[in-house]
């Protein structure tokens, strides 16, 4: 039967439902059969056996029975709120009745589910095999990150409308700045370019939206002036080949020419870049029998010389572009605010009459962030289940996630909720949800995910292990491995177990590991915040960070963290050496879950004095740790096109081939490369 479709019979309850059981078709069901829907029971029919059958889709059990509620926890209580007492053996000590054998809970509480809320008898999987799909995480681990009690946040409840129009507004934005590059500059926007800049805007903005940037200082974001001032006259690919090479010098030699003949430049400078350019002309006519090496050193001749002209003529065209996407973006914030405050009137919900809890001066474990702002009505939307994937529907906008990851939400959303204890907002929250980290990704392929790549479970399992790591600085409810994290989104991922963003979460002990998204400006202010918090505490505190090794030049915060007198340890992992879990983890395929690192990373262990004594990073330790980090011999894909692409700042990265994990001590400094230079994406984790 479990390879049969589970197809609902006429008359009776359709597979699109809300939370509370309610369907989205079909006459009202009688109190009964309400309790069996809402327990995740549905009547199918067995075209094998020409009969009915009943489906659990939260077990994937399958009874010829009616099932009996109250009989057996499964059926009663799918979530396990309720479970009897479980044995050594892992088996329900309570009677299993219709007829039912007994099962090892394994095999018959639902993936991702726990059996017992309030003191778990068995330790919630980690590593969890639904169908053909791989997901992992593991809820049971309590934090030991310790916060002063806050007040609740004054972020405007997520709504389904709402984030719709975000939505239509972000993709209007992402189109205008196609244009102006393209109309101004005549290049294709840098791949992820536009995700770097929301990154690097939301470090330094003030505005009131959690996606779109409003009030920054400088109106001209870095990230962005950089990324494409780095592709102007042409974009530089990677080259293998020497006719490639040949190729590229010539085009860039056709380009600069033609944009200092097009603008506004000094007499002087258009003289230099022409006489550069035809003596390259000329010695591309004169030799033929030049090596791949030589091309890609007259190139770099030639941008040395022509390079700070050509920038100087382009400067004030892409700081045009720079300020009119933010210009561009605030209004939409601004457009967006007054629907979200409309909707809120229009449900008699006071904004400016909100008022805080009161907070007491006290030392607390971190909580999820709450909103002090009563959320509205939600409006209906719509459940199916596709295979192994879950489709969530509102007004024609259908949203994917896979069936392992759903069931996670739904823990997460009962351990962290606590304005919804009957699921009623649950499916228009996770829709809001997975449509906002959407339209952050982008619509491109594979594009984004790299900013949202995670570590392997394996090296998770190890920095809990070994260094009490029981936090994440920088995640999402989609790709937490731990329950209690930091993540982009406060006023939507709250309901899912976020502390709010990590910039802006301060706490004073805890053991945390840091994983940014690989963006120059967050990852500078992320050591800014961890010095000042390290600089503040007495208490145990320690941050395990994670980040890629540009050398050419270095980033900031990789010198930062080099010469910080907080800094205990520094380990480089190689490139193509080590692995990365997909920021679509959620939804795609199991063989395109792992991808190769194109770069080294940087391993650097930041603790106070009381962090060291609790947590040292021993050689034994180090050993142990780093044996988590080798490739487990899966085939791996090869990174994708977010991973391939020129990336932030024009960071190359290339690998050395034959190098192992270097170690330095506070005390000896590591000064040799250990990552070459290659044009590999530096956006992708």
């Amino acid at each position: 039967m479990t390879s049969e479709n589970h197809g609902t019979v006429k008359g009776e309850p359709s597979g699109v439902m809300s939370p509370t059981g309610s369907s989205s078709q079909g006459p009202p069901l009688v109190a009964s059969t309400n309790e069996l829907v809402q327990a995740g029971w549905s009547k199918c029919w067995s075209k094998r056996e020409n009969r009915p059958y009943y489906f659990n889709r939260f077990t994937n059990q399958s009874l010829w029975e009616m099932p009996v509620l109250g009989q057996h926890d499964v059926i009663s209580d799918p979530l396990g709120l309720n479970a009897a007492p479980v044995s050594a053996d892992g088996v329900a000590e309570a009677g299993v009745g219709n007829g039912q054998r007994k099962r090892r809970l394994s095999e018959e509480a639902a993936p991702g589910t726990l059996n017992s809320f309030k003191k778990p008898k068995v330790r919630f999987c980690h590593l969890l095999t639904l169908n053909s799909n791989v997901v992992y995480w593991d809820l049971d681990i309590q934090t030991n990150a310790v916060i002063k009690e806050r007040a609740p946040a004054d972020y405007l409840p997520p709504h389904p409308e709402i984030e719709l129009q975000r939505a239509q507004l972000m993709t209007k934005l992402r189109q205008h700045y196609h244009e102006l590059c393209s109309q101004r500059e005549g290049i294709e926007p840098p791949r992820e370019s536009f995700n770097r800049w929301l990154l690097e805007r939301k470090v330094v903005d003030k505005g009131v939206d959690p996606l779109l940037p409003s009030e920054c200082d400088p109106v001209i974001s870095p990230s962005m002036f950089r990324e494409i001032m780095n592709d102007i006259p042409i974009r530089l690919s990677r080259i293998k080949y020497k006719e490639e090479a040949r190729r590229l010098l010539f085009k860039y030699a056709e380009a600069a020419k033609k944009m200092i003949e097009s603008r506004n430049a000094t007499p002087e400078s258009r003289k230099l870049v022409k006489w550069n350019v035809e003596d390259t002309m000329s010695w591309l006519r004169r030799d033929h029998s030049a090596s791949k090496e030589d091309y890609m050193d007259r190139l770099e001749h030639l941008r040395k010389e022509c390079g700070p002209h050509v920038t100087a003529v382009a400067k004030d065209s892409v700081e045009g572009i720079c300020t009119k996407i933010y210009h561009i973006s605030a209004e939409y914030v601004r457009r967006i605010r007054q629907i979200h405050l409309t909707l809120l009137r229009d449900c008699n919900i006071s904004v400016d009459g909100a008022e805080n809890a009161e907070v007491q001066d006290r030392l607390v474990y971190c909580y999820p962030l709450r909103l002090g702002i009563t959320a509205p009505a939600q409006p209906r939307v719509e459940l199916h289940f596709e295979n192994d994937i879950a489709c969530l529907r509102y007004k024609g906008e259908m949203v994917k996630v896979n069936r392992g990851y759903f069931s996670k939400l739904e823990l997460l959303y009962r351990y962290s909720c606590i304005d919804d204890q009957r699921f009623e907002k649950f499916l228009s929250r996770v829709w809001c949800l997975i449509k906002r980290y959407q339209v952050m990704f982008g619509s491109g392929l594979n594009e984004g995910t790299g900013l949202q790549g995670a570590l392997p479970v394996p090296v998770f399992e190890a920095l809990h292990r070994l260094f009490g790591v029981s936090f994440e600085c920088f995640a999402s409810p989609l790709n937490s491995y731990f329950k209690q994290f930091c993540s982009a989104f406060p006023d939507i991922d709250g309901f899912f177990g976020s502390r709010g963003p990590f910039l802006s979460f301060s706490p004073v002990s805890g053991s945390f590991e840091a994983n940014p998204p690989f963006c120059e400006e967050l990852m500078d202010a992320m050591v800014t915040h961890f010095e000042t918090l390290l600089d503040h505490s007495t208490e145990p505190l320690s941050f395990i960070v994670f980040v890629p090794d540009w050398r050419d030049p270095p980033t900031p915060a990789l010198t930062r963290m080099e010469a910080s007198r907080f800094r205990r340890h520094h380990m480089i992992v190689p490139a193509f050496e080590h692995e990365y879990r997909s920021g679509s983890q959620h939804i795609c395929k199991r063989e395109e879950m792992y991808y190769k690192a194109v770069h080294g990373t940087a391993v650097f262990f930041l603790q106070n004095t009381a962090g060291f004594n609790k947590w040292e990073p021993t050689p034994d330790r180090l050993q142990e740790f780093l044996a988590a980090y080798r490739v487990s011999g899966r085939s791996l894909a090869s990174p994708g096109a977010s991973s391939s692409a020129s990336g932030a700042g024009g960071k190359d990265s290339k690998a050395g081939h034959e190098r192992t994990a270097s170690v330095d001590t506070p005390g000896s400094q590591d000064n040799s490369s250990p990552v070459e230079k290659s044009v590999a994406d530096a956006g992708a984790v």
